[in-house]
């Protein structure tokens, strides 16, 4: 009865600790994504400004309580715009920052192949 116990135990313990490593990488990977509005350079996860330490407790307390990893980029972009996202979604008002560097690619290519058909004239 006693071994019984005691796996039993064990069992619970191993399972809460996977449990907290699953919510560790779950928050590690949001406030990685997540940019700190304080430094702006950093993200939140490198972070060590007070808005980053208490947008880390925020994340931790949505997970605990059973949100999703799209519920909390929901809930933080509508608190704070989607500037906040280091991968913003796609969308009307991103348009312009996901085919910028396209852009910026084919304007130079563009040049390029111009500057190389006059030097070969």
């Amino acid at each position: 009865m006693k071994i019984l116990k005691l796996i039993l135990l064990f069992l619970i313990f191993t399972h809460l600790t996977a449990v907290s490593a699953n919510e560790d990488k779950l928050q590690n990977k949001i406030t990685k994504n997540l940019r700190c509005l304080v430094c702006q350079g950093q993200s939140v996860y490198d972070s060590d400004s007070d808005f980053a330490v208490s947008l880390k407790l925020v994340v931790q307390n949505k997970i605990k309580q059973g949100l999703s990893e799209e519920d909390i980029y929901n809930f933080l972009t509508d608190k704070y715009g989607e500037w906040i996202l280091y991968d913003p979604k796609f969308n009307k008002n991103t348009y312009l920052l996901w085919f910028l560097p396209l852009l910026i690619l084919l304007l130079g290519g563009a040049i390029i192949k111009k500057k190389l058909i006059k030097i070969k004239r």
